[in-house]
């Protein structure tokens, strides 16, 4: 590839896993056979779109963690699991614990045992659990809504919590790195903190910098990677304060491809979006496409969510390749 040439990245959603299957989407949390059904089901359109199939492994999820400081995780019959928040009142802030072990609190032990059991039916099957969430995201789904007025109504609190998640997460980021056998020591790190953008830059330099500042270094990151998808133009200067070196806007409404190409003092990446793909037609794609790159993203990401989008995705993918 030429140093002039558009990285991309392409992927299979787990939605397209569970249609592809024909099995609910919470089965591919669960349920090894419906998991291996999806998984082969899936990998003739991968050939035919020149991908590599997918290696099975258990759905995307990042509650873990969370579940195990008290969180319920409701896994509704065909939709995405949900979180109820376990902070009703300030005070509760006050008793918050870690458990004595991780990984036999909350779904981690269900979560082992499906992978464990799905290793032994497909032995190339991924065997991880995902690391925790940032600490914003982390104190919002403990508290619900409600914590984007603790900073407000209670700062001392709001610190406090914070503070709580960034050293509980790291704890239990630990815990996965020793149990799976990820190693320890320097190397980049990615933080994916969907909710900080919710929290205005006039509050980012008391309740978000410092506490991303030390997930990284408690880390040992060479490179630091963020994944957050509410940050208003406003909050970007403090990208390049951090030292954060790529940073992911995912599905951001505030800011743009072109937003970014002007305004942001780190390099970026872009993605084209699943409404995107459903609502236009395969020649608008190609064009969106060019269009995104352009705006010199480091890499541009899309995703396959519904059979009936294939001749699309081809469509994606071909100028993809051309233009890398």
């Amino acid at each position: 590839m030429s140093s002039s040439g558009q990285l991309y990245s392409f992927g299979l959603a787990d939605t397209l896993l569970a249609e592809a299957g024909g099995v609910p989407l919470d089965a591919l949390h669960r349920d090894v056979g419906a998991i291996c059904r999806c998984y082969d089901a899936i990998a003739p359109a991968a050939k035919r779109l020149g991908v590599s199939a997918p290696r099975p492994r258990i759905a995307g999820f990042s509650y873990t963690y969370i579940s195990a400081l008290g969180a319920k995780v409701v896994f509704a019959q065909g939709s995405e699991p949900n979180v109820i928040p376990i902070i009703r009142r300030y005070e509760d802030i006050d008793a918050l614990s870690e458990p004595e072990d991780y990984l036999a609190s909350g779904v981690a032990p269900q979560r082992i045992e499906v992978m464990q059991r799905l290793r032994e039916l497909r032995p190339d099957a991924e065997f991880r659990l995902e690391h925790a969430e940032g600490p914003i995201t982390s104190a919002a789904l403990l508290m619900g809504r409600d914590f984007f007025l603790l900073p407000y109504e209670d700062p001392v609190r709001a610190d406090r919590l914070i503070d709580f998640t960034v050293r509980s997460s790291l704890n239990y980021n630990r815990t996965v790195r020793a149990h799976f056998q990820e190693g320890e020591g320097p190397g980049p790190v990615s933080l994916c903190d969907d909710f900080a953008g919710m929290l205005s830059p006039a509050q980012f330099g008391e309740f978000v910098a410092p506490y991303w500042d030390r997930i990284y270094t408690s880390q040992g990151a060479t490179e630091r990677h963020l994944h957050s998808e509410l940050l208003r133009l406003e909050h970007l200067p403090f990208l390049k304060q951090l030292g954060i070196t790529v940073y992911d806007p995912s599905a951001d409404q505030y800011v743009t491809p072109e937003l970014l190409r002007e305004h942001c003092p780190i390099p970026f990446t872009a993605r084209i979006q699943a409404w995107d793909i459903r609502d236009r037609s395969a020649h608008e794609l190609q064009a969106l496409y060019r269009r995104v790159a352009s705006c010199k993203p480091v890499r541009i990401a899309f995703y396959m969510t519904r059979l009936a989008e294939e001749e699309k995705i081809r469509a994606l993918l071909d100028v993809a390749r051309e233009l890398e």
